[in-house]
């Protein structure tokens, strides 16, 4: 069986994007306030949670067609990033409650948004000719 990268690359879009859309629209159902009151606890403005709509929906949209991935990518990583620090800081260094870490999920989104910047969309993508693609 030959090598298909390219389609292996699409599969990763598709599935990470999906799944940070599902915490996205979530966002929709009131999280958007509990999060804009953690910034305001924590002296950032409140406004700042929209960034979260932008990290979970709009880099995941980009991510599955592909419309400059890598950007999307680090955007998408950058969000997960902040969400450990300010949502999980207190998991970052411990173990789950089945075993794995903590925060093992959302280091899977961080590590992959990661590779995604690093390699790029692949050739299923709907930009290819940036260099942000």
């Amino acid at each position: 069986m030959r090598k298909n990268n390219d389609f292996g690359l699409l599969i990763l879009r598709i599935t990470i994007g999906l799944l940070m859309l599902l915490h996205g629209f979530a966002k929709f159902n009131g999280a958007l306030d509990y999060i804009s009151g953690m910034l305001v606890e924590k002296g950032l403005p409140g406004f700042f949670s929209y960034g979260v709509l932008v990290g979970e929906i709009l880099a995941p949209i980009a991510i599955i067609v592909g419309f400059r991935t890598r950007i999307a990518a680090l955007i998408y990583a950058f969000n997960c990033f902040v969400a450990a620090l300010m949502a999980h800081s207190a998991d970052i260094f411990k173990m789950g409650e089945h075993g794995g870490w903590a925060l093992e999920l959302l280091g899977l989104y961080f590590f992959t948004a990661l590779v995604l910047f690093f390699t790029g969309g692949g050739k299923y993508s709907a930009s290819t000719k940036s260099n942000w693609d």
